[in-house]
């Protein structure tokens, strides 16, 4: 928040040795903000935000990761990022904070691909182990790398932490991205606390609060600097508030009470992702067989929901093999991807980059998925799900028989995209 993250300028060579020099020696340093209950003004956690050495070029956090970013350190940063604010936290005598004040800390996906720095093992398993932590992503963690993020959301729910989806409603793609994050905290973006209330924020506000009554996430509004915004956070089903009206970023204070009604959590249900989309939807529903001529109209009027640009949805799609995701195929999957919010397709020999704009996944010669036809789409508000199992017919192939079913049960399908997204393959140029 505030101008320590307004514009950077690019880094230059002496930038990038001295950034390296200050992470070499872990001189990160972190400050807190407090999140305040909206109904009595108590404490209940606090976000931790990462800064350089006090007056230097890194002071800000863009510029700290946008030199990690040209010294090809982010995950390295990222660890310190998160051991700095541990250390702040666990003081000599124990935690500093009540068991029911937690510690919001953002992640960057990449680096649960990244083993932890040997230097901060210690601090990060303390934190583990005496630290009540909420882990804050964001909707481009899932455009950049799908597995590392849903990854991270199942590391973090394995050590019982929280799971915050940050910025919500800065860009339409994160409301397609909650139903795969299941979140137990939605961070409104400031923007739709500050700026003025249009139908796109009305939307906006309408999709958080279906997610919330579904799964009992609690809506956080990040921004609120004046009494007029908190009227604003209170209206959009904010119960828990972030901004300067109650704090600008700084040390901890010396002592933390317990609120009286701590900030609430929810429990997702777990998800079963070594399980295939068909595997997942037949367990639960009956297939019917036909014939691939007859799968085609069904199949390609799910994909056109990727063309819904007011609401834009998450489109996976399964080819079996890369000879199925034929030149109109390609065409047809560039078309939707300046529409969706994510497209991806996986296939045997299928490369990172099929199409403009569609993220890619190989399937190994033995993967189960590659008997599977299947096609999901999940927004805000839509969920369906096409999936179908090969029968092995080695006829003409528009004739192939296929074990169907088409279902709109949001977890079904929602569970069946998830086993489509830890195919996909991490956007490299954007690492």
């Amino acid at each position: 928040m505030g101008s320590l993250t307004d514009q950077v300028q690019p880094a230059t060579a002496s930038d990038a040795q001295d950034f390296g020099q200050l992470l070499d020696k872990r001189e990160i340093r972190a400050v807190f903000q407090p999140l305040i209950g909206l109904a009595d003004g108590q404490v209940v956690g606090f976000e931790s935000l990462a800064r350089g050495p006090a007056g230097s070029r890194f002071e800000s956090p863009a510029a700290l990761f946008t030199a990690a970013g040209v010294a090809q350190r982010v995950p390295e940063l990222d660890w310190a990022c998160r051991a700095a604010a541990f250390e702040a936290t666990i003081g000599p005598d124990g935690p500093r904070l009540p068991a029911t004040v937690p510690l919001f800390i953002n992640c960057e996906p990449t680096s649960v691909r990244t083993p932890c720095p040997a230097d901060l093992l210690t601090i990060m398993s303390a934190a583990e182990q005496q630290l009540h932590v909420v882990m804050e992503v964001t909707e481009r963690d899932i455009a950049h790398d799908p597995a590392g993020l849903l990854s991270a959301v199942a590391r973090a729910r394995s050590l019982s932490w929280g799971v915050a989806l940050d910025d919500v409603g800065a860009e339409p793609n994160s409301l397609a991205v909650m139903p795969f994050v299941n979140p137990d905290v939605i961070k409104l973006d400031l923007r739709l606390i500050q700026g003025r209330t249009t139908s796109e924020v009305a939307r906006i506000v309408n999709a958080v609060l279906a997610q919330a009554e579904l799964t009992g996430a609690t809506i956080l509004a990040e921004g609120i600097e004046t009494t007029r915004h908190e009227e604003i956070a209170r209206a959009m089903g904010a119960t828990v508030g972030q901004g300067w009206l109650y704090g600008r970023p700084g040390p901890l204070p010396e002592i933390v009470d317990a609120p009286d009604h701590a900030l609430r959590l929810h429990v997702p249900k777990p998800a079963r992702s070594s399980s295939t989309p068909f595997e997942i939807v037949a367990a639960k529903r009956t297939p019917t067989r036909t014939t691939k001529d007859l799968l085609i109209p069904m199949s390609k009027h799910l994909e056109e929901k990727g063309l819904d640009s007011a609401e834009p949805p998450v489109l996976l799609a399964c080819f079996q093999e890369v000879r199925h995701f034929t030149d109109f195929a390609r065409r047809r999957f560039a078309r939707l991807a300046k529409h969706a919010a994510f497209v991806g397709a996986v296939g045997a020999g299928m490369p990172v980059d099929p199409a403009p704009g569609v993220r890619g996944g190989l399937l190994h010669h033995s993967d189960p998925l590659r008997g599977e036809w299947d096609v999901i789409a999940v927004g805000p508000h839509f969920a369906g799900a096409l999936v179908a199992r090969d029968c092995g017919d080695s006829g003409p192939d528009l004739m192939r028989r296929f074990d169907f079913v088409i279902t709109y049960d949001r977890d079904l399908v929602v569970e069946a995209a998830r086993s489509l997204l830890t195919v996909l393959a991490p956007d490299t140029a954007a690492s």
